[in-house]
Parts: structure tokens; sequence; C-alpha cells
């Protein structure tokens, strides 16, 4: 079975997925719903933008009795925006079908949520934290919940959310159906695996996230007062329709972001710091076109769906050689192609040496004009227009 209307599905599903242009299912679409409709226990791995959300969201709008009104799934995400993400594809997988979803997260106030929750809401989607505050308020009861699947789970466990899952799904019944989605898989999803779930099918789709192949990886190498001309460089570049630029501090992001709108329109800023009406205009300027360029910290490196994102820009090197694949993750979803520049300084190179010791395709270096594909304006160049802007 390689397309969705061969699922035995509700018409209704495939009808939303129809419209929503899903044709052919992704590998670990393929491999996970079958199993999750047979009612199994799954641990699904696979690289991000590969079709998660409807791998564990179409068995879950499955199983929903919309003549129950309670919650009857629970999806924990280890992120706000991913909250919202999430929680938009199932309403949007369910609409026919009149199956409502709510996304509850910390960052706004928790009483629009409590008086969401009176009404009917058959699936939640949130955030360890919020979700464990409305358990203790009463404004969430668990005891009809047929399905929960944890998003992104080596990421919760990343953030410290272990004790949190464990108190979660020990409120949830002992029968229930268990889905975890992992892109990497520790022993710690091991473990947790182990404690929670009922003989679960494990479904590798790609062992990790290093297979990037649809994804140009490029870097230069500058010294590090020359970066931002070499970022203009890049953000002048006609083929660049959309790109984000990743910091690895929130001090570093606002100061490039202050920078950059000092001199153009199209830049907005995201970090952990920032309000939650902050990131969620930020977000949505960037997903509307309203502005090209969103600098951000690694915040938004995980699990954010965001369509025609053309490159990713590491204005520093991460650390952690698996934060660059799950930067450059953001382009090349979904079977698009991407285009990722790394800016370099001589400092960074080990960091970088560690990164192109894990991919599997080649790293290749600029040198001069950033590829030859790119196509340079006639206009002043960015350099150009800065200094005259700051004489």
């Amino acid at each position: 079975m390689n397309k969705f209307e061969d699922l035995p599905i509700k018409g209704e599903i495939v009808r939303s997925l129809n419209e929503l242009g899903f044709g052919e299912m992704f590998l670990i679409q393929a491999a996970a719903i079958g199993p999750l409709l047979d009612g199994r226990d799954v641990i699904g791995q696979a690289k991000t933008g590969t079709g998660k959300t409807a791998a564990f969201g179409v068995p879950l709008i499955q199983k929903i009795d919309r003549s129950e009104d309670a919650v009857q799934g629970l999806v924990l995400v280890p992120t706000r925006e991913l909250a919202q993400q999430v929680a938009s594809d199932l309403n949007r997988f369910g609409k026919h079908l009149s199956i409502r979803t709510l996304a509850v997260y910390g960052g706004q106030p928790i009483y629009g949520q409590m008086e969401a929750l009176q009404g009917t809401v058959h699936i939640v989607v949130g955030t360890p934290g919020r979700v464990i505050d409305h358990i203790s308020r009463g404004t969430l009861v668990l005891g009809n919940v047929k399905m929960v699947v944890l998003d992104e789970a080596d990421r919760m466990l990343d953030m410290g959310f272990r004790d949190d899952i464990d108190f979660v799904l020990s409120r949830t019944p002992s029968e229930r159906q268990t889905a975890m989605f992992s892109a990497t898989m520790p022993d710690e999803i091991i473990h947790l695996s182990s404690k929670h779930m009922y003989n679960p099918e494990k479904i590798l789709v790609s062992r990790d996230e290093i297979a990037v192949e649809e994804i140009e990886q490029l870097y230069r190498l500058v010294d590090p007062e020359r970066k931002f001309q070499a970022l203009g460089d890049i953000m002048e570049q006609k083929s660049v329709r959309r790109a984000l630029i990743f910091c690895s501090t929130k001090i570093g992001a606002d100061r490039l972001g202050y920078r950059l709108r000092g001199i153009r329109r199209d830049v907005a800023v995201i970090h952990g710091d920032l309000t939650q009406p902050q990131r969620e205009r930020a977000l949505e300027d960037f997903r509307k076109g309203r502005v090209r360029f969103l600098v951000a910290t690694d915040v938004a490196s995980r699990g954010l769906d965001i369509e025609g994102v053309s490159h990713v820009v590491n204005f520093d090197v991460p650390n952690d050689p698996l934060l660059y694949f799950h930067r450059i993750g953001r382009t090349g979803r979904a079977g698009a192609s991407g285009i990722a520049v790394t800016l370099v300084s001589r400092r960074e190179m080990m960091d970088l040496k560690r990164i192109q010791g894990m991919t599997k395709t080649r790293m290749h270096e600029l040198k001069g004009q950033l590829t030859p594909s790119f196509e340079r304006p006639a206009q002043a160049s960015f350099n150009q227009s800065w200094s005259h802007n700051h004489r």
C-alpha cells in the first residue's frame, strides 16, 4: 500500500488528506500507520521532515469516537511551537469528522485553555508542564484516553521531562495504546519504552538524522568580524526565497537581528526569552512571507514544519553535531531540496570537522562567489549598502 486511500481508514480522513495534497505515503507513514491501526504500540525513528505527524495522526483520528464527549487522545511534545503545529495538523486531518484538537502549553494564560477544555475536545496536544498543570487543576481528565503519542521523545528527554512524562502516563489507562516517535534512539528512550509500552513494534526508517541527501551542504571560512558581511552576501541572492539563520545564544540572535533590521525590513527574531505573542507573531510573519529571514536560536531547530524554507544559514557553528542536523532539517523537507550554508571561523573548525565526520553527504567549501547557481544581483552589494547607511 502506497496511498492513503488504500488504507482501512474513514473516507472523511482520506478526503482531508487529498485536500491537503497528500498523495503517496512517505516511508514512516507506510511503515507505522498499519501497526497503529491494528492497536500495536510503536516506536518510530525517522529524520525530521518525513511526515511523522501523519504517521501517528491518521490512526489517532481514526480511533476517536465522536459520540464520546471526552479527551481520547494525548500527544506530548517538547515545545509550544510544536504543540501548535501538531494541533493544527490534526485539526486539518479530522476536519470532515468534526474532531477537535486543542493545544495546551505555557507562555499564554491558562484560563483560556481551561475554558476550551470545558467544551468538546477529543485530542489534547501539549507540553508536559502545562499538561500536568491542567491535570492538577482537574481541567484535564485522561481516564478515557485510548492513545498517547510521545512526539520528539528524545528532545523531551534532553530537556529534562522524564519525570513529567512518567507522571502524565501514570494518569492514563493502563490499556491505552502508546506510540513514541524520535529522531534518535538513545538508551533512555529504550528505558522509557520498556516502562510504558507493551511489546512495541520498532520502525527504523533511518538510523538518525545524518542522512540529508536532499540538502546541499556548504560552508564558508571567514574571520569572525566578517561573518556579518558574509551573511549579507547570502541574503542578497535571488535564489534565497526564505531562510532561517541560526545563532547559538539568545543574546547573539538579538544582536544579529538588531543589526539586520537596521538595514532591512524583512527580518524577524525568535528565541526562548520572547513572550509567546512575540514568538507567534515572528513565526506567522515568516510563514506568511511577510518577512523573508528569521533569526533563531535552537528553539526553532526542531519540530517546526515551515514550508518553503529554501536555505538554512548557521551564523554560529553548533557545539553539538546533532544540533547541526536538526537545524538544517528545516529545509529540504518532505522530499524538497534545500541548501545549508555554515559560516565558520578558524576557532570553530574543530566543531565543523566533527559534523563533517558524521554526515554521509559531502560538505563543499565556498570560496568567493557562493555557488555558481546563485545569481548575483546587479544592485550595490550588501556590504556597500551597510557601509552607506552607517556612515
